[in-house]
């Protein structure tokens, strides 16, 4: 009789550089896949649409991948706690693996499971495969947590170096009888009615296979100009490996040993280094979705709410050509170039005076990279609430925001034609950009009025 092995994959969608399946391997017994459509756990947060479109393809990537290898992935839905111990009971399995997360409910119910599944006999183990340095590795001289950037990624950069990536196994031995599976199709992750999937469709390809070719890629053709053409939104030079490694097809460790010894490779490195300070602080400051990591801002006079200012945003009507083209790429694409995300951000915020967690929950609907750390820590740094934050009166003016890094207007022709049409007229703004401004800067200094209190 064997005991099988279970790898319960969670935001690892990939058989290269992940140690929860090699563990399995070295163990010695067949390996099955697992994984769980979690949406009812306390505080587990539901994917957004554009989200679940790219699980379902990565998943289905992921199973083909499996049984080319001769294994298989069991799908199952419910709270993960439990549904990972019925794995375990159903395929009378002797241990299960699997790599790190670090989101606090997500932690609670992994200290749970390896507590509970230990005491019963069964072998847990978890790894680090999602991060390049574990959170509580990262201190400052006095023993805390780091609250800004620069220093931040200093220290890590004075540690010792990331991890080599794993291989990735040519043969994965299966049970002779798996477990039960869910089909993929129930799960009903795809939009059906509309279908409005399309662009997606058009502009990705999600799964293991191509995250490695878009990183290939962008190491031959865009590295070389990447920190002189980055914030061009019409340049074509960012790496688009954001929702690659979101949903794990690629590890950090596989793009930081990829990139680390090219010539000018720092800058996009950089950015690397701002993903994990994002999931560094999400893991001491588990609320960042809905608290302002600086309580001073909880006195932030946000007028109440205007259905109709919101809606114009999230649709492209705003009146203004770099805006409106980011949120109907947005729309399109489920991506957003990131000088527009924090031009678009700062407009809802800081323009239309709307909360921050208005935006923040849009683009978790709409972005197929939004995860838990990087889109709300992205947020509070433009509204001026969050770690490292852009200061308040940092306001993005969207017109010379267009002008700097869209002069030719090839990125709003291409997403918002009718303001490049020289016979057309163009949309009328519906705010005035310097009014605004001061209303916002009114508003935050009733702020520091408080915080002085």
């Amino acid at each position: 009789m064997t005991s099988p092995s279970i790898v319960w994959f969670r935001d690892d969608l990939r058989l290269a550089d992940n140690p929860a399946l090699r563990a399995a391997l070295d163990r010695g017994e067949p390996v099955i896949g697992l994984y769980v459509l979690d949406e009812e756990s306390p505080g587990i947060r539901p994917l957004g649409g554009a989200a679940k479109w790219w699980l379902h393809h990565s998943l289905a990537s992921l199973a083909d991948r499996l049984e080319e290898r001769g294994s298989r992935l069991v799908l199952r839905r419910g709270k993960a706690a439990s549904v990972v111990r019925e794995a375990v009971t159903d395929a009378g399995a002797g241990a299960v693996f699997w790599n790190r997360r670090y989101g606090g409910p997500e932690r609670d119910i992994d200290t749970e499971l390896k507590e509970g599944l230990s005491d019963g006999g069964v072998e847990v183990a978890s790894f680090a495969a999602s991060l390049l340095f574990e959170p509580w590795t990262v201190k400052t001289g006095s023993g805390s947590h780091f609250s800004v950037y620069s220093p931040f990624w200093r220290a890590c950069l004075a540690l010792p170096s990331p991890r080599a990536p794993l291989p990735e196994p040519r043969e994965i031995a299966g049970p002779g009888r798996a477990p039960a599976s869910d089909r993929l199709e129930d799960w009903e992750l795809l939009p059906t009615a509309p279908d409005w999937a399309g662009g997606l469709r058009e502009t990705w390809e999600p799964g293991e296979p191509a995250a490695k070719r878009r990183l290939r890629e962008f190491l031959d053709e865009d590295l070389g100009h990447y920190d002189r053409a980055r914030n061009h939104p019409a340049a074509g030079a960012t790496s688009q490996l954001s929702p690659r490694l979101r949903w794990g097809e690629l590890s950090p460790h596989i793009v930081w040993h990829a990139a680390v010894d090219t010539p000018g490779a720092s800058g996009f490195l950089s950015e690397i280094g701002w993903r994990e300070f994002a999931w560094h602080t999400l893991y001491h400051f588990p609320d960042l979705a809905t608290k302002n990591l600086r309580p001073e801002f909880d006195a932030f006079p946000w007028p109440r709410l205007r259905p109709a200012a919101l809606e114009a945003w999230q649709q492209g009507r705003t009146g203004f050509a770099i805006v409106d083209a980011g949120m109907r790429e947005l729309w399109e694409t489920g991506y957003m170039h990131n000088r527009v995300r924090m031009v678009t951000a700062s407009f809802l915020i800081k323009n239309l005076l709307i909360d921050w967690r208005r935006g923040e929950e849009w683009f978790w609907d709409c972005l197929v990279d939004a995860d838990g750390a990087s889109n709300t820590f992205n947020w509070q740094w433009v509204a001026g609430s969050g770690a490292d934050a852009a200061p308040y009166f940092r306001v993005f003016n969207p017109e010379l925001q267009a002008d700097k890094f869209d002069k030719g207007r090839e990125y709003i022709g291409r997403w918002a034609p009718e303001y490049r049409d020289a016979d057309g007229q163009p949309p009328t703004p519906m705010v005035d950009l310097k009014a605004t401004r001061q209303d916002a800067l009114a508003a935050y200094e009733k702020v520091k009025q408080a915080s002085r209190r």
